[in-house]
């Protein structure tokens, strides 16, 4: 992960949201989600049947400790 501290003002402002990005990010956030047949709504059912694709790995493992 890289520390924010680290990187030049213009990485920073590169990587940074524009005003219209943040006022879309702020509009989606006030839509309602709307569920339909690509993506239906997680019942309990449905949940239990869910698998992981990867298995969990050990955080030693993940940072190669």
């Amino acid at each position: 992960m890289v520390k924010t501290s680290e990187m030049s003002m213009e990485l920073k402002q590169e990587l940074a949201f524009t005003k219209e990005e943040l006022a879309e990010l702020e509009a989606a956030k006030k839509m309602p989600i709307t569920f339909d047949a690509d993506c239906p709504e997680t019942t309990p059912e449905r949940a239990v049947k869910f698998r992981r694709v990867n298995p969990p790995r050990n955080r030693m493992d993940a940072h190669g400790a």
